[in-house]
């Protein structure tokens, strides 16, 4: 379904040219990161693409694939606009998490991060009105503390974890379980913002004043 944003003018970042940019995602979180570097789309249209992993995908080339899969369904149609795309993924070795849609899926997540690492990736990719894209992948590593059934009970009772990536949002509850971050903060909550306001910047992207 397609949103209708309030006018770019109230943006603090504007698209070069006039261009009209549309955010592919519905995710509240990306739009709330966005409006952090300034920028409000004109548009949001989910892909609403199949994101079923192909079999031993490894995490790295699915988040780019889906990314960019994104971008492309979205771009067909809006002729002439820049289109941000992005996928997170988080990752524990080569196994790919699952967006929790239950609390089966949430627990057995949590049961697997609980204490030990796991990456989180970030894919980006920007579709410019000529049809070019660029892109980027971020990498994010994530350590949790153990958890006892007390925490992991309490933190399903929460519901925070309903279609988050590896079931659960570090910017919620459970950041109290966190121990170790490397790398991107925002990229785990479902944007890397230095890298994809390098991706707006490099396309013309400007600051409506006091730019340069």
């Amino acid at each position: 379904m397609v949103t209708k944003m309030a006018t770019n003018s109230e943006s603090i970042l504007r698209a070069p040219n006039g261009a009209r940019f549309i955010l592919a995602s519905a995710s509240p979180r990306r739009v709330d990161l966005l409006a952090q570097i300034g920028l409000t789309a004109d548009e949001i249209d989910p892909a609403d693409i199949d994101e079923t992993p192909i079999k031993a995908e490894l995490p790295r080339l699915y988040a780019a694939r889906i990314a960019r899969a994104k971008a492309e369904a979205v771009a067909t149609r809006h002729s002439g606009c820049f289109v941000l795309a992005a996928d997170t993924v988080v990752a524990c070795g080569r196994r790919i998490l699952p967006k929790a849609t239950n609390e089966t899926e949430a627990r057995r997540c949590l049961d697997l991060l609980s204490g030990r690492r796991h990456r989180v990736l970030g894919a980006v990719v920007l579709a410019n009105p000529a049809g070019a894209v660029s892109e980027r992948l971020v990498e994010t590593v994530v350590g949790f503390k153990r958890l006892d059934r007390g925490e992991t009970d309490a933190y399903l009772a929460s519901s925070e974890w309903n279609g988050k990536a590896g079931g659960y949002a570090i910017q919620g509850l459970a950041a109290a379980y966190v121990d170790f971050l490397r790398g991107s903060y925002s990229n785990v909550v479902g944007l890397p913002l230095h890298e994809t306001y390098g991706l707006l910047r490099a396309v013309g992207f400007k600051h409506r004043k006091g730019d340069d």
